[in-house]
C-alpha cells in the first residue's frame, strides 16, 4: 500500500473574452432563449475567435495561472497530462506543445482522450501515477475549442457547447485519507451511432467530399446521450456514495459535467441533495467538454475548505462514465 497520497493544491483557469449569447444564436439559427434555457439551461458561452489560436492558447494560459497562484517551481513538475478532443493537430500531443510554451524542463506530457470525461480520467491517472510513488507532482489540464468542431447551422447542437481551459495541480503528501480517496469508471462501447464526429479519422479522412458535406463538425442524437447520461451518472454517483458512507448530510459539493441543466438536477435528486450542493455553472459557459468539472472548481474554489467531500461526475463519447470521490485538501480563501 502506497504511503502518498494524491492532492489538488491549486487550481488555474482560462476562459476567452468572446461572449456567445442566445440572442445572438438567434440570430445564425431558428431559436431563442426560452427554447436553449428551458432545454439545457445555457445562457451564454465562451468562444475562442482569435484567428489562428487553438486548444492549446487556453491550455497554456490555465496553466501559466495555476503556476503564478501556487508558487510552484516549474522546474519540479513530473508530467503534463492534458485531457481534450479538440487537440492543435493529429500530431504532436497537445500536451507537448503547452509543456513548451510554459517552459517545463523536467516532465513528460500526454494528451488524454476521453471526451467529456477526460479530466475526471486523467486526474485519476495522476492519482494513480503518484500513489505509485514514481512521480510528485502532476499538472492536470482539461481544455477544449468545442466552437472548433461545432455546426452553427445546427440549431440542435451549437447552442450547447464553448471553449475554455483549467489545469489543475496535483502533489503527493504523506498525509491519509485526503485528496482522490475513490473512483469508479467504465464505458459500454455502444456510444459510436449517438456521438461522434463522422470525418477527419482514419476511417474517413479529410477530403473534398466530407468537407462539402460538412462531415467535420460534432453529430448527436441529444435524446439518446440524454438518457445514457441520466442513467450512468446517476448510477455511478449512488455506487460511490454507497461504498464511501456518503450521503446527504456529508457531501459538501457534487461537481458534475456541465453538459444540461436536466442531467445535473436528475444527479442531485438521485443523491437526495439540495442544489446548493452542486456546483453549476453551465448557465455562463455551456459545455466545454474537458473543461467542465476543473472550471467549476475554478469558479468556486474560494467556497471550498479542507475536509470537504466532494462527488466528481461526468458522460462523455463512447459512452464513457464515471465518478470519484475526493477530499478537498485545503482552505482555498487562506491561500
Amino acid at each position: 500500500m502506497s504511503r502518498y497520497s494524491a492532492i489538488i493544491t491549486g487550481v488555474g483557469g482560462y476562459v476567452p473574452d468572446y461572449v456567445l449569447t442566445n440572442e445572438e444564436l438567434s440570430r445564425m439559427v431558428d431559436t431563442n432563449d426560452e427554447w436553449i434555457m428551458t432545454r439545457v439551461g445555457i445562457k451564454e458561452r465562451r468562444i475562442l475567435s482569435e484567428e489562428g489560436l487553438g486548444t492549446s492558447y487556453m491550455a497554456r494560459k490555465a496553466a501559466k495561472q495555476l503556476i503564478k497562484k501556487t508558487g510552484v517551481d516549474p522546474d519540479t513538475i513530473d508530467a503534463l497530462i492534458l485531457a481534450t478532443s479538440t487537440a492543435d493537430y493529429k500530431f504532436p500531443s497537445t500536451a507537448s506543445i503547452v509543456l513548451g510554451k510554459i517552459g517545463l524542463k523536467n516532465a513528460y506530457a500526454f494528451d488524454f482522450w476521453g471526451a467529456c470525461c477526460g479530466f475526471l480520467y486523467a486526474l485519476d491517472q495522476a492519482a494513480m501515477m503518484i500513489q505509485s510513488g514514481r512521480v510528485k507532482k502532476v499538472i492536470v489540464i482539461g481544455a477544449d475549442k468545442m466552437s472548433s468542431v461545432t455546426d452553427y447551422k445546427d440549431r440542435q447542437t451549437c447552442p450547447l457547447f464553448g471553449d475554455g481551459a483549467a489545469a489543475v495541480l496535483v502533489e503527493a503528501t504523506e498525509e491519509e485519507n485526503i485528496g482522490v480517496i475513490d473512483s469508479h469508471f467504465r464505458c459500454d462501447g455502444k456510444g459510436l451511432p449517438f456521438l461522434h464526429m463522422k470525418a477527419g479519422g482514419s476511417v474517413c479522412p479529410p477530403s473534398h467530399f466530407t468537407v462539402d458535406h460538412r462531415l467535420h463538425y460534432l453529430y448527436q442524437e441529444g435524446r439518446t446521450v440524454f438518457r445514457y447520461a441520466v442513467t450512468n451518472m446517476s448510477d455511478d454517483c449512488a455506487l460511490i456514495a454507497e461504498r464511501n458512507g456518503l450521503n446527504k448530510d456529508n457531501i459538501r459539493f457534487v461537481v458534475p459535467h456541465q453538459a444540461n441543466m436536466r442531467i445535473i438536477e436528475a444527479v442531485a435528486k438521485r443523491l437526495d441533495l439540495t442544489m446548493d450542493q452542486v456546483l453549476v455553472n453551465i448557465e455562463h459557459y455551456g459545455n466545454t467538454s474537458a473543461a467542465t468539472i476543473p472550471l467549476a472548481l475554478w469558479d468556486y474554489e474560494h467556497l471550498l475548505k479542507k475536509g470537504d467531500n466532494l462527488i466528481f461526475t461526468a458522460f462523455g463519447a463512447g459512452f464513457v462514465h464515471g465518478a470519484s470521490y475526493y477530499k478537498w485538501a485545503y482552505d482555498a480563501d487562506t491561500k
